[in-house]
């Protein structure tokens, strides 16, 4: 999980429970809002919105829901306005975070960041202060389950569409590309009839940090829950670099 945002974890929530998936509708919902309040409601000429559809599609989110949201931002009577902001920030034993948000109301979500930070022995941080431990890059994730993908034509067509890098992992692969890429990558590798279960802009540690003490261990677990289960909270990368094992969903 080192350095990987929340949404390339998703799949293991999917079947979790409808509050959880409410949950990731909502955030969804919300880059949704921002991507048709700044492009307009039309996918095929905004390009920001294909990438949340493509997001919501990979969350199980279902066509209607992506419709009605689509709508609702593209109407005049819907007042809600997002702003993005980062924020960054250690953790227990100096694990550096970096926390993307969308919110109506920065006062709340600096505040309800401050108090998570501080109540699991961290700090947030000013711009800056860990974003220089991270790279960011495009990175785009295939679905094999079953390990059928034969390598030599993914790594063909990875290339062919534009990729940097290509790890093959249990399940997936990873593949890099450059931060303005990433969105021609994706497409690219659907059109090839890939599966894809996230596609977009992380940010990966540069260099990692252990925790070994029980307790903390426990107190920075708490810490990306409380994140995580933060509204206002859209993507959460960390430098943690051994991690307790995540179990999957039955």
């Amino acid at each position: 999980m080192s350095g990987h945002s929340k949404w390339n974890n998703i799949k293991r929530k999917k079947g979790a429970s409808d509050a959880q998936r409410a949950k990731i509708f909502t955030k969804v919902a919300r880059e949704i809002s921002v991507a048709v309040k700044e492009g307009g409601p039309d996918p095929s000429v905004n390009g920001k919105l294909r990438d949340c559809i493509a997001k919501a599609k990979s969350v199980n989110m279902p066509n209607d829901n992506i419709d009605r949201c689509i709508k609702k931002a593209a109407g005049s009577d819907d007042k809600n306005n997002y702003e993005e902001l980062m924020y960054e920030g250690y953790g227990p034993s100096g694990v550096a975070l970096i926390v993307e948000t969308l919110t109506d109301n920065r006062n709340r979500t600096a505040g309800d960041l401050r108090h998570y930070f501080d109540k699991c022995g961290g700090n947030l941080g000013q711009t800056g202060s860990v974003s220089f431990l991270f790279n960011p890059r495009g990175v785009v994730v295939i679905d094999d389950p079953d390990g059928e993908l034969d390598e030599e034509k993914v790594l063909e067509d990875c290339f062919d569409v534009g990729a940097e890098d290509v790890d093959f992992a249990d399940g997936s692969v990873q593949v890099l590309t450059g931060v303005n890429d990433v969105r021609a990558v994706r497409e690219g590798l659907e059109a090839k009839g890939y599966t894809l279960s996230s596609g977009e802009v992380e940010y990966l540690p540069v260099t990692t940090t252990n925790i070994d003490d029980p307790e903390l261990r426990e107190k920075m677990s708490k810490l990306l829950d409380l994140l995580d289960d933060n509204d206002d909270v859209q993507n959460v990368w960390n430098n943690w670099g051994n991690p307790p094992e995540e179990e999957e969903e039955d």
